[in-house]
């Protein structure tokens, strides 16, 4: 499966997140937003509001991931507002196999993240259930972390999980994914990458995307 890019808007500039989606418009394949509560992670972004009006301006789909507790009650409302993904974590869902099936319903694709230190393989027959598995590299909640290489044996064995039942689940990363780590990423198996310093602390955002991409897929065939 080729590389696909999904800049992250947490290190864009808030007070001008239309331009700034535009600038990645013809290099990057989604907008990976971050919506958290201050609850299930320790810091507040933006909310459904905020995605209703990015939608409108955005000419990629958006990526919505919800750190957030009680996903279950607020997340069909993003699929429904018209993201193109949704994602939910594990470790804050309480209906997750509703949830999911209640994003997939409303047209979005449904994402599964889960955190570094929980394990992959109790989630095993939930893969039927999404179209996105989030491996999350740094601890959630703030951008701008250092990539944790301990994460990747797990990108590993996620990998093998899908391959093993043969089904089109994306496998995305997200967390400190730069130029020199998304090689180590793609080599472990991931095929989506969430890049936010990367791509927005770049002098020119749309050919950081096109630098990103080149490695991943040069990774993923050596």
């Amino acid at each position: 499966m080729a590389a696909k890019i999904s800049p992250s808007i947490l290190s864009a500039d808030f007070a001008r997140l239309a331009e700034e989606v535009a600038l990645i418009s013809d290099t990057a394949d989604w907008v990976h937003v971050d919506v958290m509560d201050n609850h299930f992670v320790p810091n507040l972004t933006l909310g459904l509001p905020v995605v209703e009006a990015l939608l409108k301006h955005s000419a990629l789909p958006l990526d919505c991931h919800l750190m957030i507790e009680d996903p279950d009650r607020w997340a069909p409302a993003y699929a429904e507002a018209g993201a193109g993904s949704v994602t939910i974590h594990a470790e804050a869902a309480k209906a997750p196999i509703r949830t999911l099936r209640a994003i997939r319903a409303a047209g979005a694709r449904a994402g599964l993240g889960i955190n570094p230190a929980t394990p992959v393989e109790p989630y095993e027959d939930l893969l039927g259930e999404i179209d996105m598995l989030l491996i999350m590299t740094v601890e959630p909640g703030f951008g701008g972390q250092k990539f944790l290489d301990v994460v990747l044996p797990k990108v590993r064995r996620a990998r093998q999980m899908i391959a093993g039942r043969d089904l089109p689940v994306w496998l995305q990363v997200d967390g400190g994914v730069s130029a020199e780590t998304i090689e180590r990423c793609a080599e472990a198996g991931a095929d989506v990458f969430v890049a936010g310093n990367a791509v927005y602390g770049a002098d020119d955002p749309a050919e950081a995307v096109r630098n990103l991409r080149a490695k991943a897929e040069a990774a993923a065939g050596d």
